[in-house]
């Protein structure tokens, strides 16, 4: 009996066998690996959640009792988001709160549809970088039940931020001071980096670093405030190469108002 190799002329795969070169095999499998890329994220993440025994009844039968969320949707990011479902043709309220059927025969009883507000892990199935960063050593409590999506995002009006646009343009900022009022201000001297946003410094879903910094040292400061790049490192005016080594700016008993100050515009308490 001829071995495997022998009668196939050698490695099934030396580009003979198929009469493919290995340029074209290569080009195959990079073709392969982008498809895959593309199409894997929308049918795995995208799919609606499950309901036993419920039907889709489409977007419609909602308006009779939400009729305020179904008006304002088509005006959201949302509404753009491609479906991959075969009995959805495009994004609806289903794709986030389940099929509707029971939930409409019922007269809308509240334990017959999803609430993303009570279960996050509606929201991941779009968002799944975002499970990730729950996941890091400082993080807002999600998955912990204290807070949800809901309290800073939401899905059916605008941008998908809570808050209003008369905070310095950023709806975005007044949504972190609901639950952090005590950096509002206003201050007789302002971090200028309040005016740039809290997402400047800060990652709002989840950081490696304390309070959810996006740099855990002086690196996050330097970033705006190094003037001097060089064997003296000069901020403000004024050498802090030495000063550098006693901690971070906001630990070490220079800067520690970070937000703002009512006596010091180096942002002292």
């Amino acid at each position: 009996m001829k071995s495997w190799k022998n009668s196939h002329n050698g490695s099934l795969f030396n580009g003979k066998t198929f009469g493919f070169t290995g340029p074209v095999l290569g080009l195959i499998a990079f073709v392969s690996l982008v498809w895959i890329s593309c199409v894997t994220p929308d049918s795995v993440f995208r799919m609606p959640p499950d309901i036993p025994d419920a039907d889709f009844v489409g977007s419609e039968d909602c308006l009779s009792c939400h009729e305020t969320y179904f008006t304002s949707f088509d005006a959201t990011p949302h509404a753009d988001v491609p479906v991959h479902h075969e009995d959805l043709e495009s994004i609806g309220c289903e794709v986030c709160h389940g099929p509707g059927s029971i939930h409409s025969d019922s007269g809308g009883a509240y334990d017959t549809i999803i609430n993303p507000r009570k279960s996050p892990s509606v929201c991941f199935r779009c968002h799944a970088e975002m499970r990730g960063q729950f996941h890091l050593p400082n993080h807002h409590p999600i998955e912990d039940g204290q807070i949800n999506c809901s309290d800073c995002h939401d899905p059916h009006h605008g941008t998908a931020t809570t808050g209003n646009l008369n905070f310095l343009n950023r709806p975005e900022d007044a949504t972190c001071l609901n639950c952090h009022p005590e950096q509002r201000g206003p201050f007789v001297f302002q971090h200028e980096a309040m005016r740039e946003g809290c997402t400047i410094c800060h990652d709002p879903h989840g950081s490696i670093n304390a309070k959810m910094l996006k740099e855990r040292n002086s690196v996050l400061c330097l970033k705006c405030h190094a003037q001097e790049l060089n064997s003296d490192l000069r901020i403000g005016g004024l050498p802090h190469r030495f000063l550098m080594r006693e901690g971070t700016c906001w630990t070490a008993g220079c800067h520690e108002a970070v937000h703002g100050s009512h006596v010091s515009s180096s942002l002292r308490f």
